[in-house]
């Protein structure tokens, strides 16, 4: 599986839990970490971990992915999941607005997909 198939299939995940204002980034070539991001909402403590639980199991039931590293400080308002050339950001909306990843990776070209 390719790393957009990947990012892709997370992004559809985040969204059967309801995530909202979903965006994929390619950063090949800008950053030495991944090659995309995966961006999403939650809209409160258990909806992020929900979110998050949602991509974690479904990307190793169905395709026999697991995360190389999962955050569970989940009263942080910030959950990732790095599945080495994606990493997954799932975000309440107020560290969302204030970590702004989207602008500190605004080089990046948003990748559309369907939900």
């Amino acid at each position: 599986m390719t790393a957009e198939e990947t990012a892709k299939l997370c992004a559809k995940y985040a969204d059967d839990k309801k995530a909202e204002d979903i965006t994929i980034l390619d950063v090949r070539g800008l950053s030495p970490i991944v090659d995309y991001f995966v961006f999403c909402t939650a809209s409160s403590g258990p909806h992020l971990r929900a979110v998050q639980n949602e991509i974690d199991e479904r990307m190793h039931q169905e395709h026999g992915q697991m995360p190389r590293w999962r955050d569970d400080h989940f009263e942080s308002g910030w959950l990732v999941l790095d599945y080495t050339d994606v990493m997954v950001h799932v975000f309440q909306q107020e560290k969302r607005d204030f970590y702004a990843l989207e602008d500190l990776w605004g080089d990046g070209k948003s990748v559309s997909w369907e939900p």
